[in-house]
């Protein structure tokens, strides 16, 4: 416990250190929540990889496909894979026109089309969505820092939203971003280390069939519809996509998220494999709680590689949680109280939003991958506007309040419900409300 203490204490220093030598007496909302647009490709490609991949990896996603097999894997892949086409075909559109707009909170992509309304209901829909996908993050961390910080869970929660506040409240985007990008490094770093102690502990990878029990095809396209567009969907990425200082950097983000997405994806995966592999040979216990097989992995591992990767789960976990953060109250400032010169404004939501997550984290309300899923599940209302941005001219305000609506309303109740192909539905509703609604208005 003293050894992780001692790591944590090194980490907040590190953190807390590069946050105050970024900040700046006088600051202007682009620079703090955009980092003046002057990011270069490689830190843009690791704040955005840290941003994606959170704690839903290495608790979430081990412990998917410790339980599930090979279809968690190919769920993982199709995030990937959707991510990089829709950034390839979408990325410098969105890029360009933040510069051209002067964009700066994500729903402004928006409001400049269908009306400051839309942003307003927008950024509403976004804080009911991302709340519980950034207590994911923090849930994470308090199991995590109960594991091996000698915290209770209530207590590693509250320590846990301390750091994710204070970092974004002080150093702002480009203090994120800087701490992003050295997380990311050790994140894999110490992810392929995991990975090879797995394989070389248990001697085996266990995939399982797909389809089977669980991936069931109406599961698995439920499951990963929302994922297949959180790039396009999620305000923390795509406002991300505002940030590189040109074209060229703009396209080494894109490339190199590619890989390190790819190589994290196959590691995070092959060590839940591994664990079930031994399970199966009576090598390691069968653990029914799936969020916690990478915490039982921890405890039969060396002290000197289980506790940096006990870390590397903190470090995903705040980089994805503060960067969340950081853009609701960007999109609560600008959309909703129509603030966009001073600073303190976002400063004090950041302090409001932490002080909420903290709240929810505190309830533990379900699995990591089904809250994270479902939060992208209520985003997808997003889809349609972005089509209508760049591939259609109908519609306006009314088109852009409703289809918000009604998208996010048909997610939230087929989800309580539990309709199979829910995510299906949710989709077909919103683009049929905004094309319905676009033909009888024209563009505002």
């Amino acid at each position: 416990m003293t050894a992780f203490i001692l790591l944590m204490g090194v980490f907040l220093v590190t953190g807390t250190v590069i946050s105050l030598l970024v900040m700046r007496s006088k600051q202007t909302q682009e620079e703090y929540f955009i980092g003046g647009r002057t990011i270069g490709g490689v830190v843009s490609a690791l704040t955005y990889s840290s941003t994606t991949y959170s704690a839903f990896m290495m608790v979430g996603l081990v412990g998917l496909a410790y339980s599930t097999g090979a279809g968690a894997l190919i769920f993982e892949l199709a995030y990937l894979l959707g991510t990089v086409i829709l950034l390839s075909i979408y990325g410098r559109r969105i890029w360009k026109m933040s510069r051209e707009k002067q964009l700066i909170s994500p729903m402004e992509l928006f409001s400049n089309r269908y009306g400051e309304i839309t942003g307003t209901i927008g950024t509403l829909i976004s804080f009911v969505a991302l709340i519980p996908y950034t207590a994911v993050q923090v849930i994470g961390l308090g199991l995590i820092l109960q594991a091996y910080g000698g915290f209770s869970y209530g207590a590693g929660v509250v320590v846990a939203s301390v750091i994710i506040c204070l970092w974004a409240f002080i150093g702002g985007l480009r203090g994120v971003a800087l701490t992003d990008a050295v997380q990311g490094v050790f994140m894999l770093g110490i992810a392929v280390a995991g990975v090879l102690w797995v394989g070389r502990t248990f001697t085996g990878f266990q995939l399982q069939s797909f389809p089977n029990e669980f991936w069931t095809p109406v599961r698995f396209i439920n499951l990963t519809l929302p994922w297949f567009f959180f790039a396009l969907t999620n305000p923390q990425v795509l406002q991300r996509l505002f940030i590189p200082k040109d074209g060229r950097s703009l396209r080494r983000m894109i490339v190199l998220f590619a890989v390190f997405g790819l190589v994290y994806t196959l590691i995070v995966t092959f060590i839940g494999f591994g664990a079930r592999y031994a399970s199966d040979a009576g090598l390691f216990p069968v653990v029914a709680d799936r969020d916690r097989v990478i915490l039982e992995l921890f405890a039969r591992m060396a002290r000197a590689l289980a506790l940096p990767l006990a870390l590397s789960v903190i470090f995903a976990s705040v980089s994805t949680a503060n960067s969340i953060i950081l853009t609701l109250s960007s999109m609560l400032a600008r959309d909703v109280l129509r603030e966009q010169r001073r600073v303190w404004v976002g400063r004090i939501f950041i302090i409001v939003l932490t002080l909420i997550v903290c709240v929810f984290s505190l309830r533990r309300p379900g699995y990591i991958v089904e809250l994270s899923v479902s939060s992208s599940a209520i985003l997808l209302c997003f889809l349609p506007l972005l089509f209508g941005v760049f591939h259609y001219k109908r519609g306006g305000k009314l088109t852009g309040v409703l289809t918000c609506l009604s998208g996010a309303g048909a997610a939230i109740v087929l989800g309580i419900l539990k309709v199979p192909l829910s995510s299906v539905y949710t989709l077909l509703v919103a683009f049929g409300v905004f094309l319905i609604t676009s033909l009888f208005e024209p563009r505002s």
